[in-house]
């Protein structure tokens, strides 16, 4: 458990800032009011060496074997670099027999692996951690949705962290039906049920860029899977209206932060956000910082970050 924040603002190491596309605002649809997050001037200073906090990344890698290597910038170069108390992964590819060679992948931290059953190598979560859990739960408790590994919940002192990697709709929206009208209410009940003894955090990608303030071009992308209006809307029924609060939009209400970068989209800044933390409302108050690290840039989303003070 991190005694402070971390490094600030200005001590991040990122690059130039001609080396900074996603400081360029080139939204189809902005409003006056909008600007570019930039994490180099636009987080919060550090908390002080005597202030309890939990550092939470999330990241969704598209697959470990690579983020592991030196062929990018890999879990461990992160956690070098960013000091964080717990890491959650989405989309690690990995099969159950393959777990063993990768539970101590960063040193001084326990890992909680949850890999698909009905397709090997597919979908699959982690949670890197060196902070000991009071409990681990994987996956929802309802069968025919936790048969890919995409929920792993860990128990703190004082809140449940949920990974969650919720399932896309598919090429041609083929899983749009089960999408919306079935993982989505029972992902959100499962999390509601949690609410009922401690606060929630839910880390992960949620396959749903739901405002236009998150889509470079929203009327190009209303047939795309995570883009539709049955999406967007059943994000707003199932969590943004049942209490859990999206801390980065929170935290910056303006401002376009983009997550997911899409194909080579990163050098002009035209992606768009699926991945977030959404936390108990009763809890938001103790967040401190919620970021986007958009300059590593080995997969295609970049990770994102919280800061809970304790």
């Amino acid at each position: 458990m991190s005694s402070m924040a971390g490094l600030g603002a200005s001590q991040h190491g990122y690059p130039p800032r001609s080396h900074e596309p996603w400081t360029k605002l080139v939204h189809r649809e902005r409003l006056p009011e909008w600007f570019a997050y930039n994490p180099k001037t636009m987080r919060p200073p550090p908390l002080s060496h005597d202030t309890k906090c939990m550092k939470i990344l999330s990241w969704n890698i598209n697959g470990l074997h690579d983020v592991v290597t030196t062929k990018g910038f890999s879990a461990r170069d992160l956690a070098q670099r960013e000091n964080f108390d717990v890491l959650c992964l989405q989309e690690t590819h990995l099969e159950e027999k393959d777990v063993e060679k990768f539970k101590n992948l960063i040193a001084d931290y326990d890992s909680y692996w949850s890999c698909s059953v009905s397709r090997l190598g597919y979908s699959g979560t982690a949670v890197i951690s060196r902070v000991k859990p009071i409990s681990v739960q994987y996956g929802i408790g309802i069968r025919e949705h936790d048969h890919e590994g995409r929920v792993i919940t860990l128990e703190f002192d004082g809140f449940y962290l949920v990974n969650a990697y919720v399932p896309n709709s598919g090429r041609f929206l083929r899983r749009l039906n089960y999408r919306v009208n079935n993982w989505d209410p029972c992902f959100s009940n499962y999390v509601k049920i949690l609410e009922k003894s401690k606060p929630v955090i839910v880390a992960g990608d949620l396959n749903c860029a739901r405002q236009s303030i998150d889509i470079h071009n929203p009327p190009a992308k209303t047939k795309s899977a995570g883009f539709t209006i049955e999406e967007r809307e059943s994000f707003e029924t199932n969590f943004s209206s049942k209490g859990l609060v999206d801390t980065f939009r929170k935290q910056h209400p303006n401002a376009v932060g983009y997550t997911f970068w899409g194909e080579n989209q990163r050098i002009t800044n035209k992606g768009w956000r699926l991945d977030y933390f959404l936390a108990s409302e009763s809890i938001t108050d103790k967040v401190h910082d919620s970021y986007i690290l958009p300059d590593v840039s080995f997969s295609d989303h970049s990770p994102i970050g919280l800061v809970l003070k304790l």
